[in-house]
């Protein structure tokens, strides 16, 4: 969607010292190492399995289709993907690449943005579109950035396990109707994730 390039973006410094913050520990720093790491291993090794089994086609299915940025979604074991999806996500691309060598990142990859202005743009849509009240039960809109091309809409809701698919549905059908899935030349959206207040996954869509 064109309006996401317009997004802005929220600096998480502060204007002062805090003397009362901690020090990163030396196992902290080595965790988020690992994390990154071992998702991106895990993507290199299922782009490869890709390619061995899918042979040329592959690439074009995961890399320009999206292939590898949904996966990533399903993939196990979800203990090592969830580390850095994004990570996972360029593993992937890079080992079902026909002659592409591994190049690890030197960071993690996912970040995610707040985008209230997206959520505040779908509420005054769905008022007018007979969506009012599945609008209202969405209470965050994040981009969950995997790289720099590649990114998931992230809607968190008041809904949990107990409300019916039907109202998911509606929710999620109303959404990807007023998102048009056009980023423009710099970006391209995948897909919806729908989730609990506390970030558990209800529901996915494709975008």
């Amino acid at each position: 969607m064109a309006a996401v390039l317009g997004l802005i973006t929220v600096s998480c410094g502060s204007g002062g010292s805090d003397s009362g913050a901690r020090p990163e520990s030396p196992a902290s720093r080595t965790t988020a190492e690992h994390g990154y790491e071992a998702a991106y291993d895990a993507g290199w090794r299922e782009g490869r399995r890709i390619l061995n089994d899918g042979g040329k086609g592959s690439a074009i299915r995961e890399v320009v289709w999206g292939g590898c940025v949904r996966r990533s979604l399903t993939v196990e074991p979800r203990s090592v993907v969830e580390k850095d999806r994004g990570a996972w996500v360029l593993g992937c691309k890079q080992g079902v690449g026909l002659g592409t060598d591994r190049h690890p990142p030197a960071g993690p990859v996912t970040r995610r943005e707040s985008a209230p202005d997206l959520l505040a743009r779908f509420r005054s849509w769905a008022a007018t579109n007979g969506f009012g009240q599945p609008a209202r039960d969405a209470g965050q809109v994040v981009l969950v950035h995997l790289g720099d091309r590649d990114y998931d809409v992230e809607l968190s809701t008041a809904y949990t396990d107990q409300n019916t698919k039907a109202e998911l549905r509606r929710l999620v059908d109303a959404f990807a109707t007023w998102w048009d899935g056009d980023d423009g030349d710099e970006a391209t959206a995948w897909n919806l994730i729908v989730t609990t207040q506390d970030g558990r996954r209800l529901i996915t869509r494709k975008l």
